[in-house]
């Protein structure tokens, strides 16, 4: 991934006005190289504005303790992947929050999707919660439909997750760009994917996308703008195993971190259409699609299995709605979304604002932080 560019560093003076009166201590990682989830937690605290600070969640008991004095209020997203090690922090934190009568608002980006044993050391945390506000509709109902749901606060929500970078004003072309630019003088047509590598996400599909579009003729080239999520599984090696089996060793490459918005979207340029194949489809709290739709570019993806996932999200309705998000059938296979990204190729390109788009959404998830409601 990369670290955010966002430049507004508060709240709209609207939404500032309806959280003054709470003092919210937001608690992080001292990552250098960030996870979306994170990126999201550093974002929430500056749109917090003069009402949140910022906690790195290993800093210490005493300092918790010092900060949670001035705070009513800790706010926890997860899973941030420099958590991946901490048994106890998370925990503790909330459980000192609560001893000290401080509210404990936690916000679940994955549920089902976890390990069970990061679901097992999450679970204390989600008892200990006030209120709870998940990531999209899809988490809320895996999370209504497991018996932890029944014993955790009834107080929760749905926050849209608005994308963590946007559209810089200028670009810096870097070695991978270049790279995609050489490719694409030499005729390729380049498919992209944005975000971190990792099982779950699929990754592995686009590549076979890639073989059938070899297979009818296509030149094609696979960059992946992001890294490998290191963890228990063999990521890495699993993926190019993949690129070996499908013939694709010398179609395909990984940029690794991205340092800045400049450069990032300097490889979005040379990426003809982006394509990804989602479990389940597309939920609202994929802000690597949104980023890969910032760039103007067509980005083919399976359809939620839900009616209503994106009601709570207006940049993500404004999108499919312009064609910048194109979606498939939730169960589409390879042949189907490789004849949707051919389509896509071909068809005019749009263009939806971006930052206005973003700044609607940080409201609205200020909005539904403080909106009590109870499921």
């Amino acid at each position: 991934m990369m670290r955010n560019s966002e430049n507004n560093t508060s709240a709209s003076s609207s939404d500032a006005g309806k959280i003054a009166d709470r003092r919210y201590l937001v608690l992080n990682s001292n990552a250098l190289q960030t996870c979306g989830v994170e990126e999201f937690t550093r974002l929430l605290a500056t749109r917090f504005g003069n009402s949140a600070r910022q906690h790195v969640l290993d800093a210490g008991v005493a300092s918790l303790a010092r900060e949670l004095r001035k705070s009513d209020a800790i706010v926890v997203n997860f899973p941030i992947v420099a958590w991946k090690k901490k048994l106890i922090e998370p925990f503790l934190a909330a459980l000192m929050a609560r001893i000290m009568r401080k509210d404990v608002l936690v916000i679940p980006h994955e549920w089902s999707a976890l390990n069970w044993k990061r679901r097992a050391v999450l679970t204390p945390v989600l008892l200990l919660a006030t209120r709870v506000c998940f990531s999209a509709p899809e988490i809320a109902d895996e999370f209504a439909s497991s018996p932890l749901s029944h014993l955790t606060t009834g107080h929760r929500g749905v926050v849209p997750i608005p994308p963590n970078i946007l559209p810089p004003q200028r670009t810096r072309p870097c070695a991978f760009s270049e790279k995609l630019k050489q490719e694409r003088q030499q005729g390729k047509f380049i498919l992209g994917q944005f975000g971190s590598i990792y099982p779950q996400k699929q990754v592995t599909a686009a590549l076979s996308v890639a073989a059938e579009l070899r297979n009818r003729g296509v030149d094609v080239f696979v960059a992946f703008a992001g890294s490998f999520i290191r963890g228990q599984d063999n990521v890495e090696q699993d993926f190019f195993n993949t690129v070996r089996d499908l013939g694709l060793e010398d179609r395909v490459a990984v940029s690794g971190f991205v340092e800045s918005a400049e450069e990032l979207f300097a490889i979005f340029q040379e990426v003809d259409v982006f394509c990804y194949l989602l479990p389940d489809g597309l939920s609202s709290r994929r802000a690597s699609v949104l980023a890969a739709a910032a760039s103007g570019k067509p980005v083919v993806v399976n359809a939620p299995r839900r009616d209503n996932s994106f009601d709570h999200h207006r940049l993500f309705q404004k999108l499919i709605e312009a064609g910048g998000i194109r979606l498939v059938p939730t169960d589409s296979d390879v042949v189907a979304l490789a004849d949707a990204v051919m389509t896509a190729n071909q068809s005019e390109k749009t263009q939806v604002p971006f930052n206005q788009g973003s700044e609607e959404l940080w409201n609205d998830v200020l909005l539904t932080i403080n909106k009590e409601e109870r499921y």
